[in-house]
Parts: C-alpha cells; structure tokens; sequence
C-alpha cells in the first residue's frame, strides 16, 4: 500500500482525534457522579425578592452559616436556623442530636433549602456541601445579610 503524505496527516490527525475522545470519555465517566451536582448548582442563586415569597410561603427552611457571633452582633434574617460553618456534619446528624443543637427539625433531602451567609461566600460552600450530600433542592441567597438588611432598611422608610 502506498502511502502519501496527506494520507499519513489524516492517519495521525485521525489518530490524535480517537486519543483525545477516549480521554475526554474517560474523564467524563470519572466525574459523572458530580457532573449532576456541579450542572445543577449553577443557577442556584436565590435574589432578595425570591427570598421574601419563599420565606412567606414557609416552604424553606432557611440556613444562616455566620457565626453565632455575628449574627448577635448584626442581626439575622427571621425564621433562619444558625448552623455556623458545619453544614456536612449538621446534615448528616441523626434528628434527634439535630434537633437539640440547633432547636429545630433536621431537613430531609427532598426539602426545600436555602444557605445565607453575610456576603455569599460562605453559603455558596454550604450549598456546594449540600448538593453533593444529596440536598437537590438546595439553594442560596448570595447577596446574604448585608444585602437583606439593605434592603430592609430602604423598605421601612
């Protein structure tokens, strides 16, 4: 068989094509579990508005992940539990120990979550966290306690 040149370059062109499809299939069947997680928590954001109605339908069970510190310093949304930067252990307690820690009933994974934090930072981790421990209808509020209380403030005038 006689090869020519153009032959060879589509030989290797077809080569280095078959290479990077089995890798990115590799790849990809390496992170199919979290694929989900990851494609389901991008548009997870919760706006001030969304976060009233969700709030007056008590539908929600709000998660503020501050510390208790600053949550006594500058205040917290109504009806938020304060489960301070140990969402993964807080969610994977047995209701009971859940129940007297933090004076509420533990979620289930079919409930309607939503994580706060001061700026968003932290409760976008929380959601994060969450997502992968099987929480799917996890959410957060990303303009968090400096947001909600600016808001607040500018409603009451």
């Amino acid at each position: 068989m006689l090869l020519t040149l153009k032959t060879f370059q589509w030989e290797e062109t077809w080569r280095w094509k078959a290479v990077m499809l089995m890798i990115l299939t590799l790849c990809l069947n390496s992170i199919k579990g979290n694929c989900h997680n990851f494609c389901t928590a991008v548009s997870k954001d919760v706006t001030y508005k969304e976060l009233k109605i969700l709030l007056n339908s008590k539908k929600i069970m709000l998660i503020d992940v501050r510390e208790t510190w600053e949550i006594l310093a500058d205040g917290k949304i109504p009806e938020s539990v304060n489960i301070p930067c140990e969402v993964g252990e807080a969610l994977q307690m047995n209701p009971e120990d859940f129940k007297e820690k933090y004076n509420g009933v533990k979620p289930s994974k079919s409930d309607s979550l939503v994580f706060s934090c001061s700026a968003g930072v932290r409760s976008k981790k929380a959601l994060d966290t969450a997502i992968s421990l099987g929480f799917n209808s996890a959410q957060h509020y990303a303009g968090g306690w400096k947001e909600w209380a600016t808001y607040e403030r500018s409603e009451k005038k």
